[in-house]
């Protein structure tokens, strides 16, 4: 091979090389704002509506790129007896993954503890935003995390299927 073709091969290769490692930045850091207050609701048995709860410490991550991008980790003085009696559980949840520098959010971990029922998964608001919940879910004692999951309204907006009338209006 010739030496221009050489420097042509590098400089592809250079250029490839650049543009994975901008954009495996902007997936894993570059969307991502970090914030240390929020709060935290769920939904209520008795009116059907979110209903904030006391949070102490508080860790979130947010980013403009994806509804479903929103994670937090906090912690609450709220028994489960309390919680379980008052606000809307959930069968099934299943946490979506952090970036690996949030380590406070360990999706595996809370999806693992969901299932053994050492955590307990909470409506905070359905349709946050049209076909997205957001979900909480709160040990006994006290940690909790909150992420966001598609619902069955989400899904038919996404696959291109025709919506059901249980979804509400959907603001353009």
């Amino acid at each position: 091979m010739s030496a221009s073709g050489k420097f042509v091969s590098g400089g592809i290769v250079a250029v490839t090389a650049a543009f994975g490692i901008g954009v495996y930045y902007a997936q894993v850091y570059g969307y991502y704002e970090t914030f240390s207050q929020g709060d935290v609701s769920l939904t209520s048995l008795e009116s059907g509506q979110p209903e904030r709860i006391p949070v102490t410490t508080f860790e979130g991550i947010d980013a403009d790129s994806s509804p479903i991008r929103y994670r937090a980790c906090f912690t609450t003085t709220l028994s489960t007896a309390l919680l379980t009696e008052t606000f809307t559980t959930l069968d099934k949840s299943e946490p979506r993954n952090a970036p690996d520098w949030f380590e406070c959010f360990d999706a595996n971990q809370i999806g693992e503890d969901l299932e053994a029922r050492l955590a307990t998964a909470y409506m905070g608001q359905a349709n946050y935003e049209f076909g997205i919940d957001r979900i909480v879910a709160i040990y006994d004692d006290g940690r909790g995390f909150v992420w966001h999951q598609i619902n069955d309204c989400g899904d038919k907006l996404y696959d291109g299927s025709q919506a059901s009338d249980n979804c509400p209006e959907r603001d353009q």
